[in-house]
């Protein structure tokens, strides 16, 4: 089952879940001709029928007939160039999904060897009473000391929650649970989304937050709070959440917040380049790399992850005209790809 936003693609024959009401959704006949008739997109012939089918109604044509906003539709003459931008979407997201599972994996482990440390212990109780106790460089009863009291105990609801959640479903979980003892803190880690493990660092005190940061490779000169970690986190988190789940990301319409402007000036400071905003989808292709550069990743593995992206580039630009290509992939893109190969 495919999802997109709102809608849940079933089949041609079954009602669809829309905005809050079940549809039916239209036939494959009198979706191409509302296409050619009403949208004026030039399909013809049982190869494109074929293809529209592939890609569904709300998760292929509706998903794709604009970009980023629904006000903002892309200028369709043919089916080919819906196709087009659909086929650059999944190659997106073939070439994402990778790093990003890589740069999730990694960081959870540089964390976890610094929490392991500091704390002198694995299971989870300890670690929440030494090390997630963030709260207490806040005045005792300030709004901030509340706000991070209360996020320091919705991470420990949350983390006790997918515990119960997978018991019976996780060996890992039900080895430790059947000899009663406390699940340890690495596969806690393994069980929480790249979100959840976000909120878990913006808990841990400022020391080890700054350790971590260090360990990863960020400069303490732009990160005197130990943040800008979580900071990145949060960043990644909504791509990976739409790659995993086969959400459009050409765009960026999966961001659910703006991006912290500390990320932007430190990418743009370190790579001499400008217009860092997350509003296209090459500044997440520079961050993944960037951060990877932090990490000390090989180069050619860097390189060739810029070059996936570049052919992905190239060959789209091959098959949509000008003013398509344009709103998607921006003029200063080659810059800022110079920019990180450049540090590389």
């Amino acid at each position: 089952m495919l999802t997109h936003e709102k809608y849940v693609i079933i089949n041609y024959n079954k009602f669809v879940y829309r905005a809050g009401v079940y549809v039916k959704p239209k036939s494959i006949n009198s979706l191409i001709k509302y296409m050619r008739d009403k949208k004026g997109i030039a399909i013809n012939g049982s190869t494109q029928k074929k293809k529209l089918r592939y890609m569904g109604y709300f998760h292929g044509y509706k998903g794709y007939r604009y970009c980023y906003s629904p006000s903002s539709l892309l200028p369709y003459t043919g089916f080919n160039e819906l196709q087009a931008v659909y086929e650059f979407d999944m190659g997106l997201k073939a070439i994402l999904y990778p790093q990003i599972m890589f740069l999730e994996t990694t960081i959870k482990n540089y964390a976890l060897e610094n929490i392991l440390k500091q704390s002198g212990s694995e299971r989870f109780a300890d670690i929440y009473t030494k090390l997630l106790n963030d709260y207490k460089t806040f005045p005792v009863g300030s709004r901030e000391y509340k706000e991070s009291i209360t996020k320091r105990m919705n991470v420990r609801n949350k983390i006790y929650s997918v515990i119960s959640r997978d018991y019976g479903r996780n060996n890992i979980v039900n080895h430790y649970y059947d000899k009663d003892k406390a699940v340890p803190i690495w596969a806690i880690f393994e069980l929480l989304s790249l979100g959840e493990f976000g909120n878990f660092l913006s808990c841990v005190n400022v020391t080890v937050r700054k350790n971590i940061s260090g360990d990863v490779g960020i400069k303490t000169s732009v990160d005197s709070d130990g943040k800008m970690l979580e900071k990145i986190v949060y960043t990644l988190k909504d791509l990976r959440n739409s790659v995993a789940h086969n959400n459009t990301v050409f765009d960026t319409r999966f961001k659910t917040g703006k991006v912290n402007n500390r990320i932007s000036k430190y990418i743009m400071s370190e790579l001499s380049i400008s217009n860092v905003t997350f509003d296209t989808i090459v500044d997440y292709i520079v961050l993944i790399a960037f951060v990877m550069s932090l990490l000390k990743c090989p180069k050619t593995q860097i390189q060739q992850f810029i070059h996936q992206f570049e052919d992905a580039c190239d060959n789209f630009r091959k098959n949509v005209p000008a003013n398509i290509y344009s709103k998607i992939i921006y003029t200063d893109t080659k810059a800022k790809l110079t920019g990180i190969k450049n540090i590389i």
